[in-house]
């Protein structure tokens, strides 16, 4: 047994960059701990739980609606991702290869939206 949001491809692709911005996180310097550190894992982790959450027994333009907070949570990501690398806390080759990934899950994320009618 599953939960339909289990089997989504955005899901699993969300609960991986979740775990890959918490490991990140991990590497701040400690008094971003409450700060950066914190907001970036918050960011990545609703991804994934607004996907859940908007698919579970909810109608369409209600998991539509949770689809958009989970995309604007990757756009907090990101922002996060830009804060980090201004600070120095990320290489520049870092900081391109977590981008494209946040793009390419953007795009995956906006077009699924766009089917939920």
């Amino acid at each position: 047994m599953s939960f339909k949001f289990e089997k989504l491809i955005i899901w699993q692709k969300a609960m991986d960059y979740g775990e890959e911005m918490h490991h990140l996180a991990l590497s701040f310097p400690k008094d971003e701990v409450y700060n950066l550190s914190s907001q970036l894992r918050r960011a990545a982790d609703s991804i994934a739980l607004n996907i859940a959450e908007g698919s579970t027994g909810q109608s369409n333009p209600e998991f539509r609606k949770f689809m958009g907070y989970s995309i604007r949570s990757l756009t907090e990501v990101v922002t996060c991702l830009h804060k980090a690398r201004r600070r120095n806390y990320l290489k520049e080759d870092q900081f391109s290869n977590f981008y494209n990934d946040a793009f390419n899950l953007m795009n995956m994320m906006s077009a699924f939206k766009n089917k939920i009618k």
